[in-house]
């Protein structure tokens, strides 16, 4: 079982990406919803829905790349 090194840092990079986001992503979103009076509410909302939802893409992405990295290095 060969695995394939330059796929693997690819997908250890989209999860060392989708760390920060992790975090970000909440703490946008609960600062909004303190915030409810605010006129800007809406497109931080916004903001911080889109950066929790980027979070889970490069998630789903580096998992499947790190997946791939093992398991497609086989049919060579």
């Amino acid at each position: 079982m060969a695995t394939d090194k330059n796929i693997l840092a690819k997908g250890i990079k989209y999860l060392a990406g989708a760390l920060p986001l992790l975090f970000l992503g909440p703490i946008i979103i609960n600062s909004a919803f303190k915030n409810e009076k605010h006129p800007l509410y809406p497109y931080v909302l916004t903001l911080g829905i889109l950066v929790a939802l980027t979070a889970m893409f490069l998630i789903y992405k580096g998992i499947n790349t790190l997946v791939k990295s093992m398991f497609d290095g086989d049919k060579q």
